[in-house]
């Protein structure tokens, strides 16, 4: 049985997998990763508590996404955690690729 952690884990991989279209050839060039909490120093321009950071790729370092776990899991009792996942990942797949977010997940 897994746990509450590994369980958020998975979903956070499966919901990366979505992307591998839209990100194409640049797919091996993205880390996704999980923490379960943001570091205690925001970034300038974010408000409140982070649920997701981009980091832009760096000389040989990759870009990389990361979902923090416990933020996440506040704001999504009550409603669907993957739901949750998939919009915050989508916002952080636009800013990588400095797109609009309907373009990476256009509304249905």
């Amino acid at each position: 049985m897994a746990t509450r952690a590994e369980a958020f884990d998975d979903l956070v991989i499966d919901t990366a997998q979505r992307f591998r279209g839209v990100l194409g050839r640049r797919w091996g060039d993205v880390e996704f990763a999980v923490e379960d909490i943001p570091p205690s120093d925001p970034a300038g321009w974010e408000e409140g508590v982070p649920l997701a950071r981009l980091w832009p790729a760096h000389g040989p370092l990759p870009a990389r996404i990361v979902v923090y776990r416990r933020p996440v899991e506040t704001i999504s009792r009550g409603t669907d955690q993957a739901e949750v996942v998939h919009e915050v990942m989508v916002e952080q797949v636009a800013r990588l690729l400095g797109v609009d977010p309907d373009e990476v997940d256009p509304p249905r």
